[in-house]
């Protein structure tokens, strides 16, 4: 029965292949269950210093996880595709581009800061585990190895060794999945003590705080050598794609698992042509507000890097109403966008609804705000983004839905008499042998005419909101990705949540919340296409 089991009956066999498909199912269930809980016990054991589990106890779990994963890609990427039959079929919506793309860019950047580790912990060795060395190490081999196998095999729906290969894609998912877990704990409850916000007189704001927190060694144990402040500067920076890597890693796992023994349809996909001409107001009015945006954003990094309190206040401000201007004109737009499409009368496709996702650290900022009774200008500005930004994210994810999820415009053709071609050609012989003359261009054209179509006003104005919408997101990207970090440099919700629960928000939220503009992104560029 095992040997049966490992094997995976014959396709002949439907009802068979049926109950070994659910137990695949099972099998590879429970395995991704157990690793889990296994997983959430050593990182939350791990986060406290008064519970006998070490963050090396937990290092050595996820090395092992690490290890296991990178072996059954290596045997997949080598074996299954050599067998007859495994690979026949390709799921043409899984792995789009965009995805696979923020993948190896968020590998490239793990990569980097996975070195950083390396040069950093490398100082502690006197004094600290060296299985914080060989951690980073084994991590790098993990992600490379993983990109490479996710960007050629993210299509794949196996025909072959259906129960071995669910077992390790969630083999695959759960090691992706606790990473993720212990690098959100790592930068939220670190082992080593948070520094007082009161020290000798000197005054630690949030930013300063949080790079303080995520040393690499313990405070009793001081780094060799004189890189290690860079470094974390560096970390700083460079944690939030880490933990994005480990997400889009899962995501696609999680759909390579659902598509083994899939048959994919094999009808071919409508290709849509880009035209940048179809659409001018909205690339225009996207591109002055990504310029608009970058300009604040490098303005409010320099200036938060000073020790005035007064710049520091004056920077905020700035970030604080750009962003209300960014939201408040995509939601406009956006509101724009939905009232056209009330106008459409183009039947809903019965697919499955987009992701819907909200920031859930925005509800935090509005209860914190709330909380506090609003006051000073600063928090009343912090209000108003983050109730804006609730409302732009509901509109645009309307937005998106109605777009995804109707029929494709279908072009309206002038009626045409199509006359038989045999009567036509006789007629045709008959006139020239009398010597009556027929013009070229009926001839040439009479059966394929063409048309220069112009589109209506309604489909270009849903091109416009989409360019707007679509550049919109990229600035409310890069700002996040790039350092922007409100969070720490306005110290009301630190103050309100005090600063472990509230690290932990903004951990857990940051990286959901880039992943969805990443996603807004792609979305919207179909839509755009689409209409």
């Amino acid at each position: 029965l095992l040997l049966r089991f490992i094997k995976g009956p014959h396709e002949d066999a439907p009802e068979p292949y049926c109950n070994s498909r659910n137990w695949g199912w099972m099998l590879s269930g429970i395995l991704c269950l157990n690793i889990l809980i296994l997983g959430c016990a050593l990182v939350s054991g791990s986060a406290h210093d008064d519970i006998a589990i070490k963050t090396a106890h937990l290092q050595i779990y996820l090395s092992v996880l690490l290890i296991l994963t990178t072996a059954w890609m290596i045997y997949y990427a080598v074996y299954t595709p050599r067998q007859e039959g495994a690979i026949v079929y390709k799921d043409s919506h899984a792995g789009p581009v965009w995805l696979r793309g923020g993948l190896v860019l968020f590998g490239i950047l793990s990569f980097i800061m996975n070195i950083f580790k390396i040069t950093s912990y490398v100082g502690y060795l006197h004094c600290d585990s060296a299985v914080k060395v060989a951690f980073p190490v084994v991590q790098i081999v993990f992600i490379t190895v993983q990109t490479y196998f996710l960007w050629v095999h993210a299509k794949d729906c196996v025909q072959v060794q259906k129960n071995i290969l669910r077992c390790g894609l969630m083999l695959t998912l759960s090691t992706n999945l606790v990473m993720w877990m212990a690098l959100v704990t790592e930068e939220s409850l670190h082992q080593t003590t948070f520094p007082k916000y009161v020290s000798n007189g000197t005054k630690h704001h949030g930013r300063s705080a949080y790079i303080s927190k995520v040393a690499y060694g313990d405070d009793t144990c001081k780094c060799s050598h004189t890189s290690c402040r860079i470094l974390k500067e560096a970390y700083y920076y460079l944690y939030p794609f880490n933990i994005e890597y480990s997400l889009f890693a899962s995501a696609m796992a999680y759909v390579m698992w659902k598509n083994v023994g899939r048959v994919a349809d094999e009808h071919s996909h409508r290709h849509f042509k880009f035209r940048l001409r179809e659409a001018v107001l909205g690339p225009v009015a996207g591109v002055l507000l990504v310029v608009a945006g970058i300009a604040t954003f490098i303005v409010y990094e320099i200036e938060m890097k000073s020790d005035d309190d007064l710049k520091n206040s004056h920077a905020l401000m700035m970030h604080f109403v750009m962003n209300i201007v960014i939201v408040t004109l995509m939601s406009l737009v956006t509101a724009l966008g939905c009232g056209i499409f009330k106008l459409d009368h183009r039947e809903h496709v019965s697919e499955k609804n987009p992701t819907r996702s909200l920031d859930v650290g925005l509800y935090f900022s509005i209860v914190a705000m709330v909380g506090l009774g609003a006051e000073g200008y600063l928090n009343q500005l912090n209000l108003a983004w983050s109730l804006t930004t609730v409302i732009q994210l509901g509109l645009q994810n309307l937005f998106i839905i109605e777009g995804l999820h109707r029929e494709p415009h279908h072009e309206i053709h002038p009626v045409e008499i199509v006359a038989n071609p045999y009567l036509k050609e006789k007629e045709m012989s008959r006139d020239v042998s009398v010597g009556s003359e027929l013009p070229a261009e009926i001839v040439l054209h009479d059966h394929h005419p063409q048309h220069e179509h112009k589109l209506s006003w309604k489909r270009r104005v849903v091109k416009e909101v989409c360019a707007f919408l679509l550049l919109g997101n990229i600035i409310l990207w890069v700002m996040p990705a790039f350092g922007a970090r409100p969070q720490f440099d306005h110290e009301t919700e630190i103050n309100f949540y005090k600063f472990n629960l509230w690290a932990t928000v903004v951990n857990i939220g940051l990286p959901f919340g880039i992943f969805y503009r990443m996603h807004s992104v792609a979305s919207l560029f179909e839509v755009f296409l689409l209409s």
